[in-house]
């Protein structure tokens, strides 16, 4: 593992080198886009982000588990928790190294009628 951490700070620069908005108003959109996925999350909806994943909230039961130091069983209370299950493209892009841009490209040019793209030279 790389050990980098992504923070707020640098998802505002981004968006401020990317899209070319102030830094006010890179801050505020990236604030702006947290807040409503953690609302929805909080509402008990699921979240998609095409190309990148789906965050959803599950509901946990109340189940025993042990102390680990003393063996003793302990009740542990109903909860909702929080999963992350990220799409194909990022699993592929992950493992394989290619950027969603450069994926969403190659998915296009071989899905355009007559394109020799994802086709065989014999074909």
């Amino acid at each position: 593992m790389a050990g980098h951490t992504v923070t707020r700070a640098q998802l505002t620069e981004a968006v401020y080198q990317e899209v070319g908005l102030s830094r006010n108003e890179s801050a505020e959109l990236v604030e702006s886009v947290i807040a409503e996925i953690s609302e929805a999350l909080e509402r008990g909806e699921m979240v998609k982000i095409s190309s990148f994943g789906s965050f959803a909230v599950r509901h946990k039961g109340q189940r025993v588990g042990r102390n680990p130091k003393t063996g003793q069983e302990v009740p542990i209370s109903p909860r909702r928790v929080l999963v992350f299950r990220a799409s194909h493209a990022l699993k592929h892009q992950i493992n394989d190294g290619n950027s969603p841009t450069e994926s969403a490209r190659d998915i296009a040019a071989a899905a355009r009628p007559g394109s020799r793209a994802g086709k065989s030279a014999s074909a």
